[in-house]
C-alpha cells in the first residue's frame, strides 16, 4: 500500500487572545492541485492541497467512500488553471 502525501488546511479557530482588528487580507493558496471535502449535505469544507494531479485524484477517490468531493482543479501563481468543477446539484456563479 502506498502511502499518500498531501497537506490539509482548516480555518483558524478563534480564541479568547484574539484580540484587534481581522485581517482584510485575502487568503493565499500555494500552487498545487486542489480537491474540497465536506460531510454530506455540508455547506462548507476544507481544501487539501496535491503536489501532483495523480496523488490528487487517489485522495478523492479515498475520500469519496465517506464525504462528498469537489476536484477543484490547479491553483498556479494566484490563478485558477483548470475549470473548477461544480458540486452536483449546486449552482456556480459567474
Amino acid at each position: 500500500m502506498q502511502l499518500l502525501k498531501f497537506k490539509v488546511y482548516l480555518p483558524s479557530v478563534k480564541t479568547k487572545n484574539d484580540m484587534g482588528r481581522p485581517p482584510t487580507r485575502p487568503v493565499t493558496l500555494k500552487d498545487g492541485f486542489y480537491i474540497e471535502v465536506r460531510n454530506k449535505g455540508a455547506n462548507s469544507g476544507i481544501k487539501i492541497r496535491s503536489d501532483n494531479s495523480e496523488s490528487m485524484l487517489e485522495a478523492a477517490k479515498e475520500y469519496k467512500k465517506s464525504k462528498e468531493v469537489v476536484v477543484l482543479g490547479e491553483h498556479k501563481k494566484g490563478k485558477w488553471v483548470t475549470e473548477q468543477a461544480a458540486p452536483a446539484g449546486k449552482k456556480v456563479r459567474k
